[in-house]
């Protein structure tokens, strides 16, 4: 359970009792609780120092509790990206052709609202956000005023986030608004990052990178993202058994005791997790009953030296590799970015990469460099051999290469392995063939669900469709080979049709060895949901 309070004090839930620890002002809490039934729901209180504060007095929502499933019982998580935290009224609740600043229904909300009309057996047993939980580079009109109030914005950064301290500050708005503080004091929630929890194409290139480290105020923003991320996200994603063996948090508890601050441990920790790739591994894994999600880390601990580029560094790799095998019903590999996307993009990003290394010279290096920043050519398909080694991967899971021996001596394969992505504000269902795949492989997938509130307007939208279109297909498909750059090692196709462009949310459910998928869309002016593809995997 994880906590934020206004001053240091004993949280309780359950009887489960921790300690605040101190981060520059800010104070925290991690309760971890045992000892529950499984198949029960448990209503459950927070108290500061012996007295309630959770649930407030004035709370029009149900009690918060912790639902732990039963053997056996089917899993439903819940998954989607890009949520950008503005008002619920117009001019906010229309639509991007209506209004510049239109973000449409929140689809997170509209989950919640639903939820309310529904008994707990009905609710998702997790939450999965995959990336741009909160955009520092575009915030709400109340945290714009609360910057103008605090520094002279017509210096840089302006009215984006500069700092650990404007950070909270986006956090408790993003998430204290009272049916958001609701869902997630209710469905457990494992997260990752993306760019714009930061900036706008961090880590693009190893250009993009100097570039910013040039600007005054950059050290400082990427000091207090890292920071904040770690407190407000990072930690929430930990087992536990990580939390207990975790030396930072064990350091900044260490200096809380001591009547100090963590605040100088953990902002030393954010430096070199910028400055070194592997700083830091924030991926992750989360086991449920036969599901195992693997969580990857596509931005931070990027290798970005033309030529040699790379999602994760060397180390992370083999974490990822190690960790994927094993006997499980259904594997799932979340990552912000997409793996498998329309052919016509991944060729023009693939091509783009192999251009901006050199493959027609320096001049055309150069522009192949600008085209990647300008374009946002930094999905998988930008860095060509990671998009390999993750196939080659996949493929060793499916065919049970990497699984268990049961008591038979035979190694069998999960039923379905589903990369779960976000970022690119429509969603679709890729399904793929690999290469020398048996009637007894696993079944894979590349669903995207984006976004959950930050929709496209009409000309973004068309030019996502042209990408994906067979003239953009056969085009950038000529250039990529053109430029040295190998077919796929696999085939995909995408399946159910779409893509879809709402504020969306996607929810898959797994039961023995079959798991479906469902992605569901807001309605217009309304917290509410309709299904537009429900399908079998």
């Amino acid at each position: 359970m994880w906590v934020e309070t206004s001053a240091p004090c004993e949280v309780s839930v359950l009887g489960h009792r921790a300690r605040t620890f101190h981060v520059e002002g800010h104070h925290f809490a991690i309760v971890c609780i045992d000892g529950l039934e499984p198949g029960t729901v448990t209503a459950y209180e927070v108290e500061l120092d012996g007295e309630r504060v959770w649930p407030g007095e004035e709370s029009r929502f149900p009690p918060s509790v912790i639902r732990t499933p039963a053997d056996g019982d089917p899993l439903e998580l819940a998954f989607g990206s890009c949520r950008i935290s503005v008002p619920h009224t117009a001019p906010w609740a229309l639509s991007k052709d209506d209004d510049e600043r239109g973000r449409e229904v929140d689809a997170l909300r509209a989950l919640a609202v639903r939820m309310l009309d529904h008994e707990p057996h009905e609710w998702p047993h997790a939450l999965l956000l995959l990336g741009d939980q909160v955009y520092a580079d575009e915030v709400s009109p109340q945290t714009a005023a609360y910057i103008r109030a605090r520094r002279d914005v017509s210096q840089p950064p302006g009215e984006e986030i500069a700092d650990f301290e404007e950070y909270t500050r986006l956090y408790a708005e993003s998430w204290g608004e009272p049916t958001m503080r609701w869902l997630l004091s209710t469905v457990p929630s494992v997260m990752i990052f993306d760019d714009h929890d930061v900036h706008d194409d961090w880590n693009t290139s190893r250009d993009w990178v100097a570039a910013m480290r040039e600007k005054s105020w950059w050290q400082e923003r990427i000091e207090g993202a890292l920071m904040s991320y770690w407190c407000y996200q990072h930690l929430g994603n930990l087992s536990p058994a990580d939390l207990a063996t975790d030396d930072l948090l064990a350091m900044v508890r260490d200096a809380t005791a001591q009547g100090g601050d963590g605040g100088p441990q953990l902002r030393e920790f954010a430096r070199r997790a910028d400055r070194e790739t592997d700083g830091a591994q924030w991926s992750y894994r989360r086991d449920f009953d036969g599901v195992r999600l693997l969580v990857v880390d596509s931005r931070a601990s990027r290798v970005l030296d033309p030529g040699a580029r790379s999602m994760l560094d060397e180390a992370e790799w083999r974490w990822v590799e190690e960790t994927a095998g094993g006997a499980r019903d259904h594997l799932l590999i979340g990552t912000s970015l997409p793996w498998l996307m329309e052919h016509g993009m991944h060729e023009l990003e693939a091509w783009d990469e192999a251009v901006a290394d050199g493959a027609w010279g320096r001049l055309a290096a150069r522009a192949g460099e600008k085209l990647r920043q300008g374009l946002d050519l930094e999905h998988w398909a930008a860095f060509q051999s990671s998009f390999r080694r993750l196939a080659k991967l996949v493929g060793e899971v499916a065919s049970g290469a990497r699984a268990d021996t049961d008591e038979h001596g035979e190694r069998r394969p999960p039923a379905t392995i589903v990369a779960l992505s976000g970022d690119v504000h429509h969603a679709y269902l890729m399904e793929a063939s690999l290469p020398g795949g048996g009637d007894g492989d696993s079944r894979v997938y590349q669903a995207v669900c984006s976004p959950i509130r930050n929709p496209l307007n009409t000309r973004e939208r068309r030019m996502i469709r042209f990408a994906g279109s067979r003239a953009a297909t056969v085009v950038t498909t000529r250039l990529a080979r053109a430029a040295g750059v190998k077919k796929p090692p696999l085939e995909w196709e995408r399946v159910g049709g779409g893509p879809w462009f709402d504020n969306q949310i996607v929810t898959l459910r797994f039961e023995g060895r079959r798991a479906t998928m469902r992605l569901e869309r807001t309605t217009p002016q309304r917290p509410a949901l309709e299904c537009v593809l429900e399908r079998d995997l």
